[in-house]
């Protein structure tokens, strides 16, 4: 039963951090569209390299186990952040499925938060 749940854990963290690894690559490729959207919603587009490399390389940190309690924190807030800037229209219902998806995810980092990355990770090679 150890081993499935390790693997449950190691799965759960692919799962969490695969999204924000192919949104950062994805706005790469659409920069400037990135760049507006955020300026839209009064966000300075010039964040958006910060942005872009925050998710690419928490989303890795995630999926290796590295600093995993630390970055889970953080994409929980920046998930709760973007939640809060992005998804307010509550008169769109896309908004608000996209408001509760964004808050969902915050959820699923603090319980990755407050677990740990499991033994399949860099985290737990290092307490060793």
């Amino acid at each position: 039963m150890k081993t499935l749940n390790n693997a449950t854990i190691l799965t759960g963290r692919i799962m969490l951090s695969g999204m924000f690894l192919l949104s950062g690559i994805s706005k790469i490729s659409a920069f400037e569209g990135t760049q507006a959207y955020m300026s839209s919603v009064g966000v300075p587009g010039a964040l958006a390299p910060a942005v872009i490399a925050f998710e690419i390389i928490a989303a890795i940190l995630i999926i290796i186990g590295w600093q995993t309690r630390y970055t889970a924190l953080a994409l929980a807030g920046f998930s709760a952040m973007t939640a809060l800037m992005f998804h307010f229209n509550f008169a769109d219902q896309m908004q608000s499925i996209m408001f509760m998806k964004n808050i969902t995810i915050a959820g699923g980092f603090l319980v990755l938060a407050a677990n740990g990355a499991g033994t399949l990770s860099l985290d737990a090679r290092r307490a060793k």
